[in-house]
């Protein structure tokens, strides 16, 4: 029997490889392949879908949390050593572009039903130096924004999205990227909205921030060979952003096919060793990840992997239990370290075929 993969980015991408070609040819014959045409076109439309004022295509979704912050620190907003509250549940790039800030990373855990960060726990987590928020919109379902802006606002703290796995999640009637002070997007190649390479962009209604981070993104130079910062080199090339121009042409199709196999999943599975995830608002979710929990994780991923069935594991260790955050290795967060023992990803993507899925929802009823 043909083995489900987990991600088919072959077939996925396949559906839109004559439109991706014609877009690389035009790039080569432009001659023009950094800070050129494709990428202001992609900025002013993606900014358009998340309904904000500016976007700022960077390389990837590391630098765009890490470039807000930078933004944030010309500003005079935070300084080196300030406290930025993150969430231990999330892929460790939330945390690192603290850390690589001179800032502290205040891990939070999450909630035990959403898998995103507990606005009830934060309280006791902030302190005189406390400079922001990360909200992380885990495996494509947006946080609770509503709660997290009073808490914000009652603090005078910046409130910041990582949309890196919820492009098109729509919450409150806005789109991701819209629903803070600024965002941060990543279009790995894995991504509903994902390039074929490493890109990323930050959206904003914030004039100021947009202009220092575009500054930031070039050597910290808004005027060749003059530079007012001590910024990075990190540019959405044109390659990359002329991909991310047809693929958003499709987002919201993409984004409905998920939410339809989604659905299938959640109404056909039924086995009471399988918890399923927890939707607060459907629109609110575009299922990035299809994530399930178990008790017995490990068996029942090689149990489908015997069946031919590829799985994910996102993520087999929280934060604050990777080496590279040793020295709080000590610290107890309940609920991020029991999630890192029970969660599983099943294959979720547009181009997974009916057939497909139905195996897939069989060979879990039948798992004992």
């Amino acid at each position: 029997m043909e083995p489900i993969l987990f991600l088919n980015l072959q077939r996925e991408n396949g559906r839109y490889a004559s439109e991706f070609k014609g877009a690389v040819s035009r790039v080569i014959d432009s001659g023009w392949y950094i800070l050129g045409e494709e990428k202001e076109k992609f900025e002013k439309e993606f900014a358009a879908y998340c309904g904000t004022t500016h976007c700022i295509g960077v390389g990837n979704g590391l630098d765009a949390i890490r470039l807000i912050l930078m933004g944030y620190m010309v500003q005079g907003v935070m300084q080196e050593g300030d406290e930025i509250i993150v969430p231990a549940n999330s892929f460790i790039a939330t945390a690192l572009a603290v850390s690589q800030c001179g800032l502290k990373p205040v891990f939070v855990d999450c909630d035990i039903h959403t898998y995103n960060i507990d606005p009830t726990l934060i309280l006791k987590k902030v302190s005189s130096k406390t400079k922001a928020i990360i909200a992380v919109h885990l495996y494509g379902q947006v946080a609770i924004m509503d709660e997290l802006r009073v808490i914000a606002r009652q603090y005078d703290l910046k409130l910041i999205e990582d949309a890196a796995q919820a492009h098109g999640a729509i919450y409150e009637g806005k789109k991701a990227g819209s629903l803070a002070d600024a965002a941060a997007f990543s279009f790995y190649p894995v991504k509903n909205l994902g390039a074929l390479g490493d890109a990323g962009a930050i959206t904003t209604n914030d004039d100021n921030l947009s202009e220092i981070v575009r500054a930031l993104s070039n050597y910290g130079s808004d005027d060749k060979y003059i530079h007012k910062y001590k910024g990075l080199n990190s540019r959405l090339d044109e390659i990359q952003a002329a991909i991310l121009s047809v693929r958003l042409r499709y987002l919201d199709q993409d984004n409905r096919r998920r939410i339809e196999i989604a659905r299938y999943y959640s109404e056909n599975i039924k086995n009471p060793q399988i918890i399923l995830p927890v939707v607060d608002n459907a629109e609110s979710h575009v299922f990035h990840q299809y994530v399930i929990r178990s008790s017995r994780r490990d068996r029942l991923r090689r149990y489908l992997l015997d069946k031919g069935i590829h799985t994910q594991i996102h993520y087999p260790l929280s934060i604050h239990k990777q080496e590279a955050y040793s020295k709080l290795k000590n610290i107890v967060i309940p609920i991020a370290e029991c999630l890192q023992e029970e969660v599983l990803s099943l294959p979720l993507y547009p181009s997974l075929k009916s057939e497909e899925i139905h195996r897939i929802v069989e060979a879990l009823n039948q798992f004992s």
